[in-house]
């Protein structure tokens, strides 16, 4: 947590303290990721790549985790991973923190709320992910609440002009954390279900593919509730939810308008016709990767119904999904770029501005020699690149503030400058390494900031 001063001449923030919050009510943290702020002023975090259960025994980077905060390597619990943790702001600067069991144990990232304090948008950073809604039994209580995950229907398209495709969604359950956090203490993945990388040869099993990796998998009887919260991926398979996203990150919502915005870092793998992960069931498919992603818009309604035909308490459900901005993959051009640095490419984390009527994005690029924050305006249609981050580095921690005291504050920040990549740097490496470990701490610095005007001075058009 850190506190900050504003001088309101200038808008210039400074740093006044930190404080370090204590993450041993929620079993520690795991693999965190992108994050929001809620519309009562908590900070939402995520945990992404949850360890998968039923196949622990291989997981060498879990013991690890388990032997650094436990002392001891088989002392986690990996059904206390994957979940949504949530930081109250103190007063005195201080936070405490807290898990929501309830939310669904996937790869988490970047959560949205809409506006009516309930209804939440999830990424899915995964391959084989779904679209995954949480709609809160109480506004401003992610406690409890209804988790829903979506199936397409046809007209899926990476083409700005098309139609889209409709969504209908799938009710995975309803719990309290508390419910949840008492099955993953008292649970093992063999007492929910049974889970094979070799197929069983017993109709029994299904078929299904997680992560990319082809599974069979049979629920043990009584175990819904538990496999929807806890196994949430191969029950969302089970129950057969378009599991075909690669890599679906960030969102926002554009509240005027009621759309909400997806950032698909990639798309290939899972999405692509023919290969080894994709399903044709899922709806999603194209006919060629794009490896430099794109962003998706959802229209957003209320009114609707899952498909066993119950009422979803909410007036902002995304109806449909379409293509906004698309990556364009190219040969590599005189500085490495594998994607046309005009576009976006590999974008992930998002945030939307009401006031300035913006979308931001911020790029985790393969592609790009460096990565970029773009401002793209909805009402002109034009993107604008407004930051290049150290090459190799990665475009994070991205906040829209519209105003305080007068002024707007993109926050901006980067990660791991200097991370190279020898199909995409070896034209600048041997010139940028030097100047790299020189500015950021032999490549171990990162940086935090922001961006800042008076409200009447911004142009980003």
């Amino acid at each position: 947590m850190l506190t900050l001063d504003q001088d309101q001449t200038t808008g210039k923030l400074s740093l006044v303290k930190y404080h370090n919050v204590d993450t041993s009510a929620a079993h520690g943290l795991w693999i965190t990721c992108g994050a929001s702020l809620s519309p009562w002023n908590t900070h939402l975090s995520s945990e992404e790549y949850e360890p998968d259960a039923p196949f622990l025994s291989s997981n060498s980077f879990f013991k690890t985790f388990s032997k650094n905060v436990f002392d001891d390597e088989t002392k986690a619990n990996p059904y206390h991973y994957g979940h949504l943790p949530e930081v109250t702001v103190n007063p005195d600067g201080t936070g405490t923190i807290k898990k929501h069991y309830c939310m669904g144990r996937i790869s988490h990232e970047l959560v949205q709320v809409m506006p009516d304090n309930r209804t939440a948008l999830m990424g899915d950073d995964y391959t084989n992910g779904g679209l995954f809604m949480f709609v809160a039994d109480r506004e401003k209580d992610l406690s409890s609440g209804t988790l829903y995950v979506a199936k397409l229907g046809a007209g899926f398209s990476v083409d700005p002009a098309a139609a889209g495709a409709g969504l209908s969604w799938i009710k995975l359950g309803s719990a309290t954390s508390a419910e949840i956090e008492a099955l993953a203490n008292s649970l093992t993945a063999a007492d929910i279900l049974t889970a094979t990388k070799t197929d069983p040869l017993d109709t029994s099993f299904t078929k299904v593919i997680v992560d990319g990796v082809v599974n069979w998998v049979k629920l043990k009887p009584g175990m819904d509730k538990a496999a929807a919260f806890l196994e949430t991926h191969r029950y969302a398979n089970l129950k057969g939810a378009s599991m075909g996203f690669t890599k679906l990150e960030g969102t926002t919502v554009n509240a005027k308008d009621k759309i909400a915005y997806s950032a698909l870092q990639n798309i290939q793998s899972s999405m692509v016709r023919g290969n080894a992960a994709w399903r044709e069931s899922t709806n999603i498919t194209v006919e060629k990767a794009i490896v430099a992603g794109g962003v998706f818009a959802h229209n957003l309604a209320g009114g609707q119904k899952d498909l066993d035909g119950n009422t979803i308490n909410s007036e902002w459900v995304p109806v449909q999904t379409k293509a906004l901005l698309i990556g364009e993959d190219i040969t590599a051009d005189a500085l490495g770029n594998l994607a046309n640095p005009d576009k976006v490419s590999n974008p992930d984390n998002l945030k939307f501005s009401e006031k300035l009527r913006t979308l931001f994005i911020g790029e985790d690029s393969s592609t790009h020699v460096n990565n970029f924050l773009w401002a793209y305006n909805v009402d002109t249609k034009a993107l604008a690149r407004v930051m290049s981050i150290p090459a190799g580095g990665e475009s994070t921690g991205l906040h829209a503030v519209d105003e305080i005291n007068g002024w707007t504050y993109i926050m901006s920040n980067f990660q791991h400058a200097g991370d190279w990549s020898s199909s995409l740097h070896s034209k600048v490496q041997a010139t940028l390494d030097p100047l790299i470990r020189a500015n950021y701490k032999d490549r171990a610095g990162a940086a935090v900031g922001y961006l800042t005007a008076e409200q009447a001075q911004i142009r980003l058009a």
